[in-house]
């Protein structure tokens, strides 16, 4: 059978316009803007690569799933043979299944996904229904779709009618007195927090329902916010009854919460990084001492690397901070203790 034209698709509309750097009569501004529109031409090219790919990829994993053997290791041997990491793999298949749910439920005209680019795209995929269907009517309508019409118009949408923000707010957003841009992040703040502390803001948004409160509002949510999720991972929290939201509350009247959040995070990061040095001591350790099992009297070089290596593989480290520190060196005892012993005071 001959091919038709129907066989070859038509990216006429998504031919690259390179402008010449040779061109002297050519403004760097319009240079640019030239430079920018070729640029989203190749994630339009890119966006539909990502999406066929992703069929691809959901046929292979479907096949298998209907008569296929192994459970899934002839689709993880289709990855591997082509270099693709799960991940990618399934973030692929959920592209395609994206572009098939706006197209498919006649939201998006097939040939309408060409106006996009690929993270105006994916933004897209996964906005509200209202937000999609606003982007979706001015695609078909043969406008380009960035970015960030994108996520202004999901702010505007977010702003508007979010039921995480008091009536007060919504109904000052609605009637143009707040800007979107300002109010939707303090809406994706609050919802990462539990319902008292989003109450507690509310009130204090009720109360002030301006532009430089929702600022302050919105930053205060943040700093809660980090605290709450570090100080889940913090061990030192466990060992006594410490109350993380009366400690907030308190640092919020003090104005100190930013701090406490930074030192709740700092110690999450300590804390993790003391397990990892655990685990690399005594791995050292372990192969330190296999090394010296291995060797004799005839590996004095090799001798000489493992007696350099003792000072990290004892109970107490030494390990020079550098020359920038101006040569100090800090000294780390490492002492493994049950779980039913007591802490010793701790000294600095």
């Amino acid at each position: 059978m001959g091919s038709t034209d129907t066989d070859v698709p038509d990216l006429s509309v998504l031919q690259p316009d390179i402008p010449d750097p040779e061109q002297d009569d050519l403004s760097n501004l319009e240079f640019l803007s030239r430079l920018e529109r070729a640029w989203d031409v190749c994630d339009q090219f890119d966006l539909q690569t990502e999406i066929w790919r992703g069929r691809i990829l959901r046929a292979v994993r479907d096949r298998e799933k209907r008569g296929g053997e192994g459970r899934g290791a002839g689709f993880l041997h289709w990855l591997r043979e082509r270099e693709i990491s799960k991940t990618r793999a399934y973030g692929l298949i959920q592209l395609a299944d994206s572009a098939d749910d706006l197209v498919g439920e006649g939201i998006l005209e097939e040939s309408s996904v060409n106006q996009f680019s690929k993270r105006a795209f994916l933004e897209t995929a996964q906005a509200a229904p209202e937000v999609q269907q606003l982007i979706s009517e001015a695609a078909n309508e043969g406008q380009q779709i960035s970015r960030k019409q994108v996520r202004r118009l999901t702010d505007e949408f977010t702003a508007a009618t979010s039921n995480l923000l008091p009536d007060v707010i919504r109904k000052r957003t609605q009637e143009n007195l707040l800007p979107p841009r300002i109010v939707a992040p303090l809406v994706r703040e609050l919802s990462k927090l539990p319902e008292p502390q989003q109450e507690d803001l509310r009130e204090a948004l009720r109360v002030e329902p301006e532009i430089d409160s929702i600022k302050e509002i919105t930053s205060t949510a943040r700093w809660i916010g980090k605290a709450i999720d570090s100080s889940f991972a913090v061990r030192a929290f466990q060992q006594g009854e410490i109350n993380i939201d009366k400690a907030m509350e308190e640092a919020r009247r003090l104005d100190a919460l930013g701090l406490l959040a930074d030192a709740v995070g700092q110690a999450q990061t300590l804390e993790a990084s003391v397990l990892k040095l655990h685990t690399a001591w005594r791995r050292l350790g372990g192969l330190q001492e296999r090394l010296w099992i291995e060797s004799g009297s005839s590996t004095p070089y090799l001798q000489g690397v493992l007696e350099a290596l003792n000072g990290l593989c004892g109970s107490t480290m030494r390990v020079s901070l550098g020359e920038l520190a101006g040569g100090k060196t800090v000294r780390i005892q490492l002492v493994e203790e049950s779980a039913d012993q007591l802490d010793p005071p701790l000294q600095k």
